[in-house]
């Protein structure tokens, strides 16, 4: 396993839930932290509790390209290297195919896809120059099947799988290792409204958060290109 000690992590949407987690199972494990989200003030309340050298807050926006670059900046210019990359932030609505407005799905592509790609491309001459870069997608098992009718959210997170392969392939040789993480129901704010599963059947962040850092410390010849977690029995998976 890879030492955490000096190794830095930028994480998006770190404010809440999975992301908060994350955050707080690799601070607590000697990573120095970078984490975004869109209200700073928030981000930092919530992580507070970590503060000292080993954590920065910045703000990220999705759709905002120059938040990342400005994100990336201060981390480099704050802890000097970077060495993962968590693209955690995410949301979703009830777009289907025979109901929802254009701006809904729209919205959908800018922070689950386009969000994760670019402040992909613009780290990953730091991950590669690292040698050991890691990257961790939070995806979903309804980027892996189908059972909804939240269409866009299915087709983002079927895309966010796409793009992890892709970085897995051109980041390889320079020892950047790219996994999906794809979780059915986590009980966070976004699956408040599910009845279909009870809360207390649903995934904890915690775990999850135990997952990515896991595929974070795993060395070069270890890696994981996904990992599919479950907290129902499914068939097809």
């Amino acid at each position: 396993m890879l030492d955490p000690k000096g190794r830095v992590v930028m994480i998006s949407g770190a404010n809440r839930g999975v992301g908060r987690a994350i955050a707080e199972t690799l601070h607590a494990r000697g990573y120095t932290i970078s984490a975004g989200a869109r209200d700073v003030a928030a981000l930092e309340a919530a992580l507070a509790p970590l503060g000292g050298a080993r954590l920065l807050c910045a703000r990220y926006g999705a759709g905002d390209r120059d938040s990342h670059t400005a994100w990336l900046a201060a981390t480099l210019d704050r802890f000097g290297r970077l060495d993962a990359l968590v693209n955690n932030a995410g949301t979703s609505n009830t777009f289907s195919i025979e109901d929802g407005d254009e701006a809904d799905l729209d919205a959908l592509w800018t922070i689950n896809v386009k969000g994760p790609l670019f402040l992909t491309r613009a780290c990953l001459p730091h991950l590669k120059a690292a040698g050991s870069g890691r990257i961790v997608n939070v995806a979903s098992l309804s980027g892996k099947r189908v059972r909804n009718e939240n269409i866009a959210y299915n087709m983002t997170k079927h895309a966010l799988m796409a793009l992890t392969h892709g970085t897995r392939r051109i980041g390889w040789e320079h020892g950047v290792r790219a996994t999906a993480l794809c979780p059915s129901f986590v009980a966070t704010d976004l699956t408040a409204g599910v009845t279909k599963v009870a809360r207390e059947e649903m995934i904890e962040p915690g775990d999850l958060a135990e997952l990515a850092a896991m595929a974070i410390a795993l060395p070069n010849t270890a890696a994981m290109a996904e990992m599919l977690v479950n907290c129902r029995l499914e068939d097809t998976l």
